[in-house]
């Protein structure tokens, strides 16, 4: 069994749902100690325990230590069975991470999936939905398996209470691909959305986009969030490129100024833009396990944060692996993964 340590690097959730969803590749037997010993309250939360129990589910797995607070964890896992599934984080935990530790596995599964989550799915320190939908499984589509999406009602935090659908088909093995260039600029939107909340919101945030950015009235846009059980915002500005699509998001919170929600945004945004590179760094994050997965392939990246190289660290210890990191310039790197 392949010993984990859990306050490693930034000592987060992250450790976990990568060793879990590594654990269900590859078929090791995997022990993760000292659980989010990085974190004010260490131990396994409501989102860590649902990804746990849905892995355990999807592949037959053996577990131990699966309960709230939990500072250690075994997770033994069997064969991975494609079929329709339901989870349900309970909170405004995070859905999409709970989609991040199981995705893997079902994309080179033996047939289709479909998994409906509940939960938050748009929740500050996790890739909001439209992150997933617009950013990331685009690309993975590109490597092969395809992926799509739907959002049935959106969940903030703190009520939650949001779920969407994941249509998997899978592929036999993942296609290393090269993503190294951004292509052409072919658009770009700020788009504010609110859900029971006054449309001002929306409007101030939008208004520091034009004022900072200076993008035009066609580029910023309102909208109204349907179902959501309780009170939300979030600004996303979204930038089209000929290979990529980016996603930077501002969220909103009780007694943070719709003007602190955009510049948390913007600032992400032009950290961007002043790299030529491929990801900027919550795609970075998300890139890294298919292509290990894939066993080959590369991209560049605006720059590896602390979560981005304890994520590197695990992934050589259940992969037969090399990974290659060159840093061209402060803002931009090279990410490789070999055989």
């Amino acid at each position: 069994m392949l010993v984990i340590d859990g306050s490693q690097g930034e000592g987060g959730g992250q450790i976990v749902r990568s060793s879990i969803a590594l654990a269900m590749v590859t078929g090791t037997p995997v022990r993760v100690e000292h659980v989010r010993a990085g974190r004010r309250k260490p131990g396994l939360m409501r989102q860590h325990l649902t990804a746990l129990r849905a892995a355990a589910q999807l592949c037959g797995a053996s577990v131990e230590g699966d309960d709230i607070g939990s500072t250690a964890l075994s997770f033994t896992p069997g064969s991975v069975k494609p079929g329709i599934y339901q989870f349900a984080v309970g909170t405004a935990g995070s859905a999409t991470l709970v989609l991040q530790t199981i995705l893997p596995a079902l994309l080179i599964a033996d047939g289709p999936s479909v998994v409906t989550i509940e939960g938050g799915t748009h929740n500050p320190f996790a890739p909001p939905f439209d992150f997933l939908q617009k950013a990331f499984l685009p690309l993975i589509n590109r490597m092969g398996p395809r992926v799509e999406v739907e959002l049935i009602r959106p969940g903030f935090y703190p009520a939650g209470g949001g779920q969407f659908i994941a249509r998997i088909t899978p592929a036999k093995q993942l296609t290393p691909v090269d993503f190294m260039h951004r292509g052409v600029l072919q658009g770009k939107v700020a788009r504010a959305v609110v859900a029971n909340l006054s449309g001002e919101i929306a409007s101030r945030e939008l208004k520091r986009v034009k004022s900072k950015l200076g993008w035009s009235d066609e580029e910023l846009q309102v909208r109204e969030a349907r179902g959501s059980h309780g009170p939300g915002n979030i600004l996303t500005l979204e930038m089209s490129y000929e290979h990529v699509t980016e996603v930077f998001t501002g969220f909103g919170e009780v007694g943070r100024p719709a003007e602190a929600v955009a510049n948390q945004a913007i600032d992400q945004y032009r950290r961007y833009v002043k790299s030529d590179a491929f990801a900027g760094e919550y795609l970075t994050d998300q890139l890294m396990l298919p292509l290990a997965i894939a066993g080959g392939g590369s991209f560049s990246s605006t720059g590896l944060s602390r979560h981005a190289t304890t994520h590197l660290d695990l992934i050589r210890r259940f992969l037969d692996v090399k990974v290659n990191v060159v840093a061209e310039d402060r803002l931009r790197h090279c990410i490789s993964f070999t055989a």
